[in-house]
C-alpha cells in the first residue's frame, strides 16, 4: 500500500478549453449552432444518425489536433508526491497524453466506438465512423459517448472513490451537469476541497473549501503550491 496522500480530481470542459477545445456552455461553444437534442440523445441517433456521426467525427478531429496544456500536465505531475485519480467529464484524451495514469471517463471517450445494441462491445477509433460500419454483433457502430437521457455507468465507481480520498479537487467545471456535479455532495464534510475555475460556481461556503478563481492552467499551479507547502 502507498503511504502517499490520495487526491481525487473532477475535471470538466474548462481544463481543455485552454487547449483550444471549446466548452459546452460558452457562447462560442462547440454545441453552438447545434440543438443538443439533435446530436447528443438516443432520440437524435434514431432520428438522424448521420448528423450525430458527423458531429462526433468533427469532435474527434478537434481532439486529435489539440495538445495537453499546463493544467493537464500539472495534474499528472502530482503523481510524483500523491496518489491521484482523475474523474473527468471530458471525452478527450488530454489527461492520458499529459501522463496521468488513473482516469475515469464519466461521459465516454471520443477515440472509442461501440455497438448500438451492446454497450460492452467497444472498439478503438481514430478516423471517422460511417453509416454501415458494424460491430461484431452486426449492429451499427456509434460513438462511445454517454448521451443526455442515458445512465452514467461509471458514476458509481467515481462515488466510491470519495470514501478513500484525502483531498477532493474540482477543475474547470460549472458543477451544473448532473450527475457528475453531485460528486461534490458525496465528498465527506470534513474533507479538504479545492475548486478551480475562472468563474467559481455557486457553492455553499465551508471551512474545508478553498476557492481558486483562475483559469485551469494558473489554478492548478497554485493548487500544487498549496498541497506541497
Amino acid at each position: 500500500m502507498s503511504n502517499k496522500k490520495y487526491i481525487v480530481v473532477l475535471t470538466g470542459a474548462g481544463i481543455s478549453a485552454e487547449s483550444g477545445l471549446k466548452t459546452f456552455r460558452d457562447g462560442d461553444g462547440l454545441w453552438n449552432g447545434y440543438n443538443v437534442y439533435e446530436v447528443a440523445t438516443p432520440g437524435a441517433w434514431r432520428k438522424n444518425p448521420q448528423m450525430v456521426l458527423d458531429f462526433y467525427n468533427d469532435r474527434r478531429r478537434d481532439v486529435a489536433a489539440a495538445k495537453p496544456n499546463a493544467a493537464h500536465i500539472g495534474l499528472a505531475e502530482l503523481e510524483k508526491d500523491f496518489d491521484v485519480t482523475i474523474v473527468t467529464q471530458n471525452i478527450d484524451d488530454l489527461h492520458e497524453r499529459a501522463g496521468s495514469s488513473n482516469i475515469v471517463h464519466l461521459h465516454g471517450e471520443i477515440f472509442k466506438m461501440r455497438s448500438e445494441l451492446d454497450e460492452e462491445l467497444i472498439y478503438e477509433i481514430r478516423g471517422d465512423i460511417k453509416l454501415g460500419d458494424k460491430a461484431t454483433d452486426g449492429a451499427q457502430l456509434r460513438p462511445y459517448i454517454v448521451w443526455f437521457e442515458e445512465p452514467v455507468p461509471m458514476l458509481e465507481k467515481a462515488v466510491a472513490l470519495m470514501d478513500d480520498c484525502d483531498y477532493f479537487v474540482v477543475v474547470g467545471t460549472s458543477l451544473q451537469v448532473y450527475p457528475a456535479a453531485s460528486l461534490l455532495h458525496y465528498a465527506p464534510r470534513f474533507l479538504p476541497k479545492y475548486i478551480i475555475d475562472k468563474k467559481i460556481p455557486d457553492v455553499a461556503k465551508s471551512p474545508t473549501l478553498t476557492l481558486i478563481e483562475k483559469p485551469a492552467t494558473e489554478g492548478v499551479e497554485e493548487l500544487r503550491r498549496l498541497l506541497q507547502a
